[in-house]
């Protein structure tokens, strides 16, 4: 890809994720509006917003949320980009665009190399390789082979499989959650290691 690979800690949902957050300095970092256990209101994203450093875009994920839910946090300055991880389609993606003027990733869930292939062409600004919404687990990544568009890779990345992972694939971004977790909130330790395996994966190069 030409260029460094970033990092993206998502699931952020409280004070101390963010102040953590702060600390070690990812390059994304993510809410999520979806049901989840790490699911933030929107009130609870606007002041982790503000506590955030402003050098830090938030990605907003959603599943099947209505395209004004999406552009309405977008335009308020509560997300910087918005994740999409349901059925949504090329034209909501273009709508969302067009409507915010801000990047949309779309996940896409890797089973097959068809499963890849049919999304290459999408006007999502980037992809987002995973083996399913948030399951933590790893796909099989030679599935991305050949991939020359901008990508997140996520599906249970570690701190200790981030070098391998950018050696083999030079994704555009990593997107860790439960790897950066100890019983199901976020360990400031691991983020810290996660992130400079980011950094120092990039100095290996």
């Amino acid at each position: 890809m030409g260029q460094d690979t970033k990092i993206k800690l998502c699931g952020l949902f409280r004070e101390c994720d963010i102040d953590r957050a702060n600390e070690v300095r990812p390059d994304y970092v993510g809410f999520v509006f979806a049901k989840s256990t790490r699911q933030v209101t929107r009130e609870q994203a606007s002041a982790y917003r503000q506590r955030l450093r402003p050098d830090i875009p938030a990605v907003g994920v959603f599943v099947n949320a209505s395209p004004g839910q999406v552009t309405g946090l977008l335009a308020d300055g509560i997300i910087q980009l918005a994740q999409l991880h349901g059925d949504e389609t090329e034209e909501e993606i273009r709508a969302i665009q067009e409507a915010s003027g801000r990047p949309v990733i779309k996940a896409v869930k890797v089973r097959e190399r068809r499963d890849v292939e049919r999304w290459l062409s999408s006007r999502a600004d980037y992809l987002l390789f995973d083996s399913g919404a948030g399951s933590g687990r790893q796909f099989d990544w030679s599935l991305l082979e050949r991939v020359e568009r901008a990508y997140f890779l996520a599906g249970g990345l570690e701190p200790e499989t981030i070098p391998q992972a950018v050696r083999m694939l030079r994704p555009y971004a990593v997107d860790l959650s439960s790897g950066v977790e100890t019983d199901g909130v976020k360990d400031g330790e691991k983020m810290r290691r996660a992130v400079e395996a980011v950094r120092g994966a990039r100095i290996l190069g």
